[in-house]
């Protein structure tokens, strides 16, 4: 257990390992990998009590050590009163073995006795408490060896003390003691007095020579302020005439500048008039000769101009002529085409109809029996056609009224989660609409069941009249195939629209609910502030309306709601109003009336610290007492939950916000 310690007079600090090396004999190797080694420091303080009585000069020690292992970490304290008597106390604590206490005396001075008393906490309760009792004995030390200030202590039994030997010198008489301490002071009175005098004159010396050195410098210092001013007026003098002088010279020259300046711009003048007389005169010329050139360009392409014009006009004329020749002559053989093709069609659309009233009458007025129920199933499913697809129709504005509802009700919410308040839309029965949805669909199954079953019929026809010979492709059977095939195709049509149709419903209905959940838990608080005032409200009512049970309650008599794992730890990030740490939750619940009454319950067994948060993105409610800063100190809570009925179905939940 190898350390360093540094003290002061009244502190104490130091490092130590403990177990640093560890050696096995029946191996003859040390081992490396030591569980036991750890790193061990502490800090002591000692103090002396100044004070009157049976504690004066007591000394107080108080040492606090740590010592970090590989698993864990041990911290402990102890403090100790020694008084100097020959009696001490101590106290102290210790994460691991717990809580100690002793008190010990000296019987003399080198025997002492101490008893101690140690109680153990937490994984060691089940060892018990220990009682020590020690006897020391202090050998006798006759050299002196002065490695350290010890303590005076007292004992019970105090050391026979040696008798002191009486002074054979003789001894002075009062009168004498007196006279002579009057003569050391009166010496000592002269002796003070010729060093003051000595003082005085050498302050006097210092402070004589002081002056006469300040009076040189100020004479000195009043025959250079003088020079300056001197030099200072001669120099002003100079400066001033000198400028008089410029000033004078500046103004001379100036004048003359002016002078100059002045006959220059004049003659400048000049000159420029009568360049400008002379650009004035070319300028008049050039346009005169430009206007007579242009004019005759002008009067040139206005000619020809003309001769063009007239060229393109006679040209015009002949190609008009010609074009309207042409039209007429096209549109006369256009008309004989057209009355001739009209004419053929006309002929042609009345063959056709001819014989498709021939074909439709006998297929309307068949001969056969056969023929007959087919006509009138075929005429019946075709009427059911119409109902069926105005219940479609229905179906689909209904689906349609729904998807907006849902439409608006999300945009309604949306809007609100960022802090815009939309009107709400008038209210609406549900049932009554899904009453109403139902019965479409229940009335357009039957649509479609009637449908399917005459379609069914009329091909059951069809195949009967297909048997007979004569009759295999007359112009009947051929018509009901094509019918029969078109029903069908129209008939998986409408079911596919239905389908559709139908899942598009249940997505909308659930969306709806969806929104409606959010819309509801919306009206129920309108902000996390309003819920969180008013759950702090409900839980101190119940705190402090609530008495405790008469009769001991049982874990089955709590309901702990949604059951959770104690094997693993649930992180919750985000959540309001709560500190990070690790919460041992014992009860989670969405719903308020099974909170509060589980609450109350909690607080009837006697549980009054109780308290609860509230998570917004799973909407529930975690239940509990504790909370801790480390993971080690909740597990250690989770191993000890005892034997109260709340405390069954404890788990940790850990918040990072």
């Amino acid at each position: 257990n190898p350390g360093i310690n540094y003290g002061t007079g009244f502190l104490d600090i130091g490092v130590s390992i403990n177990n640093l090396v560890l050696y096995n004999f029946k191996t003859s190797e040390l081992i490396k990998d030591n569980p036991q080694q750890s790193i061990q420091a502490h800090l002591m303080y000692t103090g002396y009590i100044d004070s009157y009585g049976f504690f004066d000069e007591s000394k107080f020690s108080g040492l606090l050590r740590s010592e970090f292992g590989k698993d864990k970490t041990i911290i402990s304290a102890n403090a100790m009163l020694t008084v100097p008597k020959g009696i001490w106390a101590q106290v102290g604590y210790n994460t691991l073995y717990g809580a100690s206490g002793g008190f010990g005396l000296n019987i003399s001075s080198q025997i002492a006795i101490e008893y101690n008393f140690e109680k153990a906490l937490g994984d060691l309760t089940n060892f018990g408490p220990s009682h020590e009792i020690t006897l020391a004995f202090k050998f006798k030390n006759n050299e002196h060896y002065d490695y350290s200030s010890e303590d005076e202590i007292g004992a019970i039994i105090s050391p026979t003390k040696k008798r002191v030997k009486p002074s054979t010198q003789p001894k002075i008489s009062a009168e004498t003691r007196a006279q002579l301490e009057a003569e050391a002071q009166a010496k000592r009175a002269q002796k003070q007095a010729e060093f003051k005098a000595n003082e005085e004159a050498k302050a006097k010396i210092a402070e004589d020579a002081a002056k006469a050195k300040a009076a040189e410098a100020a004479e000195a210092k009043a025959k250079e302020d003088a020079a300056a001013k001197a030099k200072a007026d001669a120099e002003a003098k100079a400066k001033a005439k000198a400028d008089l002088e410029a000033e004078a010279i500046a103004k001379e020259l100036a004048q003359a500048k002016a002078k100059i300046a002045a006959d220059k711009k004049a003659k400048e003048a000049i000159e420029t008039r009568a360049k400008l007389a002379r650009d004035a005169q070319a300028k008049l010329d050039a346009e005169n000769k430009a206007k007579a050139e242009a004019k005759l360009i002008a009067e040139k392409q206005a000619k020809e101009a003309a001769e063009i014009k007239a060229q393109k006009e006679a040209q015009a004329q002949a190609e008009l002529a010609a074009q309207a020749q042409a039209k007429i002559e096209a549109e006369k053989n256009a008309k004989a085409a057209l009355v001739a093709e009209t004419k053929a069609k006309e002929d042609a659309e009345a063959k056709a109809k001819a014989e498709a009233e021939a074909k439709e009458q006998l297929i309307a007025n068949p001969t056969d029996n056969l023929g007959k129920s087919m006509s009138a199933v075929a005429k019946l499913v075709e009427d059911s056609e119409t109902a069926q697809q105005q219940l479609l129709t229905q179906l689909s504005e209904a689906v349609a009224n729904k998807d907006k509802d849902l439409k608006d009700l999300k945009e309604e919410n949306d809007l609100s989660d960022k802090g815009i308040y939309l009107e709400p839309k008038p209210f609406k029965s549900i049932t009554a609409e899904n009453n109403a949805l139902e019965a479409l669909k229940s009335d357009l199954d039957k649509a479609i069941k009637m449908r399917n079953d005459k379609i069914k019929e009329l091909e059951d026809l069809y195949e009967q009249r297909q048997r007979i010979a004569t009759l295999e492709n007359d112009e009947v059977n051929l018509y009901y195939k094509n019918t029969i095939e078109r029903l069908k195709a129209e008939q998986f049509k409408a079911i596919q629209t239905k389908t559709s149709l139908t899942t598009s419903l249940d997505a909308i209905k659930e969306a709806t609910e969806f929104e409606r959940k959010r819309r509801i838990k919306r009206a129920v608080y309108n902000n996390e502030e309003d819920r969180f005032e008013q759950d702090i409200a409900t839980l101190n009512a119940i705190k402090r309306n609530t008495e405790l049970s008469s009769v001991p309650l049982k874990a089955d008599d709590f309901d702990f709601g949604e059951e959770q794992s104690n094997n693993n730890i649930q992180i919750l990030k985000n959540v309001k109003h709560v500190d990070n740490g690790y919460y041992i939750i014992i009860a989670v619940h969405n719903n308020i009336e099974k909170r509060d009454e589980f609450l109350t319950k909690a607080v009837s067994a006697g549980q009054s610290n109780i308290d609860f948060f509230y998570d917004v993105n799973t909407s529930k409610y975690y239940i509990y007492y504790e909370k801790f800063d480390t993971i080690e100190a909740a597990n250690d809570a989770l191993k000890s939950k005892g034997n109260k009925p709340y405390n069954s179905k404890m788990s940790i939940v850990k918040i990072e916000n």
